[in-house]
């Protein structure tokens, strides 16, 4: 005796029958009912959906004897014909294998005569997208005006496959993704039928595994109860189909949310044990997750996530416990974990390291909470807004030219830094008064030799970059001796001989003399005077330092830091640029 599988034996007869396609059943019986039907339907959707049922049961409508009636009576013998597939005027095409030209000039030779038995002949092509540009070519004109017996359905999974011109002369239907929740109703309707006992969870588990299509449920329920028999178990559904337990998957959010590591790492043994792909798992935690999401985000919005009742109501006491923010970098986590392992051999440490990340995850704090907390604290301080004084920055060397001018000539300007003691200078004897000449033309009131190194730069700006690494040891209109480390680069630069006399052109248009050049080879020696470079560096030092010291003594500062517990880093001037 064959065995007739629980797809076919339970095919839907009539149109309250087809699961989850309301709109298209309600449009079809309207349709019949007020006599408007189209001579070409189009009805594209995944796999298992419906679509070949549904055009069975139009063409079942159509030629009832009862009828046309909005729902066929499935008594008549033209009922009977067409559900056994029999029917001499109902034609079921399979696209695949007659995609050829000549295939469809048979059937447009076959369009002309007029049904043997029926009202209407139905030509049903099931995936339309597989004939070919000349097939589809040969078929237009008369898709477009058959004669009035004749009634076309095409089916297909693929719509985009299907010309314009095809897609432009039929009525398009699109078949939806049948949720969960209808699809463990339909099978346990069914197994009510078989007298089949199975628990809730694994009438979930199995109408998962179909994936929004109820051929795909039911061919799996099959198999289940091939293997279970009458009376079928939880833990023989999970061995068999390979799903993962729930029970892991919410034992994994419990361990996440409670910061148990120890008991994270024990469920990706258990997977492990049993056998379960972790990328798969991670998939389905994911899955969980953004289930979590949605009933925090959404509420009681029961159709944005596809749950049945008894694991809705377990997540949403979860969800209650955390927070939208929590569970959104939880899912972040987790998918960056799903998209490693794609590209890895070491699944099961992503995994570990992933609920690891989740369950020592630091709560974050809402920035509305944090500046309620620096307004109270802001309010202590006197109740009024604490403003930032205005920064005494060091003065830079043009602004300290007054006392660069009351200083000897010869001695080096005092470095304005704290903590930094510089070197004297070694003692030399000023020129006697009577061979000073005119006072030299200096730059903005600087120093003698830093308004030099200014002249220079403006004149010969890469031997201005030579000399600001000189140390001046004697500047005026009579000498200026000048020293380097030996063997420097600059020391070499300055001894040739055009750069020799450059400078000595450049000293006498400065201080409008006639400048001796001397130029000393330095050999470790302390106490020489500090160069420009090495003056500008101590000054930055000690300006930022003071900026450090103002900005810690800042009481919003000093609030910010107590509120996250950390220490002053760096500190930038307002507006400057790296």
């Amino acid at each position: 005796m064959s065995y007739l599988v629980l797809a076919r034996k339970w095919r839907p007869q009539t149109f309250r029958e087809l699961i989850g396609q309301d709109h298209v059943s309600q449009t079809l019986k309207n349709a019949i009912d007020s006599g408007r039907v189209a001579h070409a339907f189009l009805f594209t959707g995944g796999r298992g959906m419906g679509k070949t049922s549904a055009a069975r049961l139009l063409a079942k409508a159509l030629n009832c004897e009862q009828g046309p009636a909005p729902e066929p009576c499935n008594t008549c013998s033209a009922c009977a014909e067409i559900t056994a597939g029999n029917s001499v005027d109902v034609f079921e095409i399979d696209g695949a294998s007659n995609t050829s030209v000549d295939d469809i000039r048979e059937l447009r030779e076959t369009v002309k005569y007029l049904p043997s038995r029926l009202r209407f002949k139905i030509f049903i092509i099931d995936e339309v997208h597989m004939l070919s540009t000349s097939a589809f070519n040969a078929l237009l004109k008369t898709l477009e005006e058959p004669p009035p017996h004749v009634k076309f359905i095409f089916a297909t999974t693929e719509a985009h496959k299907v010309p314009i011109t095809i897609l432009s002369r039929c009525q398009r239907f699109d078949f939806k993704r049948i949720p969960l929740p209808l699809i463990v109703a339909r099978l346990r309707h069914i197994l009510e039928q078989e007298q089949v006992a199975v628990s809730d969870a694994a009438l979930t588990m199995i109408a998962r595994k179909g994936d929004g299509s109820m051929r795909d449920s039911l061919s799996t329920l099959d198999q289940v109860l091939a293997f279970c028999g009458e009376r079928v178990s939880d833990e023989e559904v999970v061995t068999l189909l390979g799903v993962v337990d729930r029970r892991l998957l919410l034992a994994a959010a419990r361990a996440v949310f409670a910061g148990d590591c120890p008991a994270a790492l024990d469920i990706v043994k258990r997977v492990d044990a049993f056998g379960c792909n972790m990328r798969h798992f991670c998939q389905e935690l994911i899955d969980q997750f953004r289930s979590m999401a949605i009933i925090k985000a959404a509420g009681g919005a029961a159709d944005l996530a596809d749950l049945p009742e008894a694991e809705r109501a377990e997540l949403e006491g979860m969800a209650a416990a955390v927070t939208l923010a929590d569970l959104q970098r939880h899912l972040t986590i987790l998918l960056k974990a799903e998209s490693d392992m794609a590209h890895s051999t070491f699944a099961r440490l992503i995994l570990e390291m992933a609920l690891l990340k989740m369950a020592t995850l630091a709560p974050v704090v809402p920035v509305s909470e944090i500046l309620e907390r620096l307004k109270a604290l802001a309010g202590r301080n006197g109740g009024a807004s604490v403003a930032s004084p205005q920064p005494a920055w060091d003065p830079s060397p043009r602004q300290g030219a007054a006392a660069s001018r009351a200083a000897v000539p010869g001695a080096p300007p005092k470095v304005p830094a704290a903590g930094v003691s510089q070197p004297a200078a070694p003692a030399r004897k000023d020129p006697p008064p009577s061979e000073a000449p005119a006072e030299p033309v200096t730059s903005g009131g600087d120093d003698p030799w830093s308004g030099f190194v200014s002249f220079v730069r403006g004149k010969k700006p890469m031997l201005a970059s030579l000399l600001e690494h000189g140390h001046p040891f004697k500047v005026s209109p009579v000498l200026l001796e000048l020293g380097f480390p030996a063997d420097s680069f600059q020391l070499k630069s300055l001894k040739e001989p055009g750069a020799g006399s450059e400078l000595q052109a450049l000293a006498r248009g400065f201080f409008r003399a006639e400048t001796g050049i001397r130029l000393v080879s330095l050999t470790g020696e302390k106490g020489a005077p500090p160069s420009l470079l090495e003056k500008k560096s101590l000054e930055e030092a000690g300006r930022v330092q003071r900026m450090k010291e103002l900005a810690g003594s800042h009481p919003m500062v000093g609030a910010a830091l107590d509120i996250f517990g950390g220490e002053l880093g760096e500190v930038r001037e307002p507006g400057k640029k790296e």
